[in-house]
């Protein structure tokens, strides 16, 4: 049987990359005993390293002491087998790379070793029935979908298909609530509320740019200063990453079947040169030296 919201004391995170480790760090602070997992070796122990760093800034701000960073990270423990790190979790997120055949191989493996628990995906976009299809208990999966970077964020996007059992909802809105989110309980659709919003202005940015309607720095002003968004449309694609959003607009594109999600030639341009943002250096703006 699916936990209650209330027994929920053990998660596993199966995936310690950008989104990986970041659960793990919100879930750890929550006062969950974590697992983090990766089947890349090491992964898991570098991603730990990772959110030592986020607690230090943290402590160094006076936004946690460091009795309490030391207790967040007391509580996560790193493994390169995501299913026996998945074993006896109440709620296991996996956050693997956005890729349907993956994700849906992975959730089977830990249905199987956790025949109880929450199973959340943190995918961003992908179908959570289309997922749910790959494990014998489809009522026990839904969306959670954190935000960039998760220790700052509020947003979570709890997903529901149409075989989500209320339980499993209630669970996993409050749990996203524990961790110190804001959930939103959204159903399942290509690119579900935040994705289908975000790329749409996104993908428009970049056209206008394409057609020198004006600069990129000039066309993020317009939306912080104009709209009080905290970050404009492209320093967002560059901290999210080029190929990650290219990723979801030819998924909406197919799944929507409409133009304007088709991905602007400068898109596919600057991921085919290797200009992914933050992470290479290089997107729509320079990032050497951050």
């Amino acid at each position: 049987m699916t936990p209650a919201a209330t027994s929920i004391r053990t998660v596993a995170v199966v995936g310690a990359g950008t989104m990986g480790h970041g659960i793990a760090q919100v879930a750890a602070q929550a006062g969950y005993a974590v697992r983090l997992a990766d089947a890349v070796s090491g992964a898991a122990a570098r991603a730990v390293e990772r959110v030592r760093a986020n607690l230090d800034g943290a402590v160094q701000r006076g936004k946690v002491t460091a009795e309490d960073r030391d207790a967040a990270l007391a509580r996560i423990t790193a493994g390169d087998d995501p299913v026996a790190a998945a074993r006896g979790a109440d709620l296991v997120i996996e956050a693997v790379p956005e890729d349907l055949d993956l994700k849906r191989a992975v959730l089977a493996s830990l249905e199987a070793a956790a025949p109880d628990a929450v199973l959340a995906t943190n995918t961003s976009s992908l179908s959570i029935a289309s997922l749910a299809a790959a494990t014998a208990r489809p009522d026990r999966v839904v969306g959670m979908h954190f935000f960039n970077p998760v220790h700052l964020m509020k947003l979570v996007e709890v997903v529901t298909h149409a075989g989500t059992a209320a339980r499993t909802r209630d669970a996993a809105v409050a749990a996203a609530r524990r961790m110190g989110k804001e959930p939103i309980v959204v159903k399942d659709s290509p690119g579900f509320a935040s994705s289908r919003l975000g790329i749409a202005l996104g993908l428009e940015a970049m056209r206008m740019v394409e057609e020198g309607v004006a600069a990129p720095e000039d066309i993020d002003r317009a939306m912080t200063l104009g709209y009080n968004h905290p970050m404009g449309p492209l320093r967002l694609t560059d901290v999210v990453g080029l190929d990650v959003r290219l990723a979801i607009a030819r998924y909406l594109h197919r799944a929507l079947g409409d133009e304007r999600f088709a991905p602007p030639a400068i898109l596919e341009r600057l991921v085919a040169e290797g200009k992914l943002g933050r992470k290479s250096g290089q997107g729509f703006y320079t990032w050497s030296g951050e």
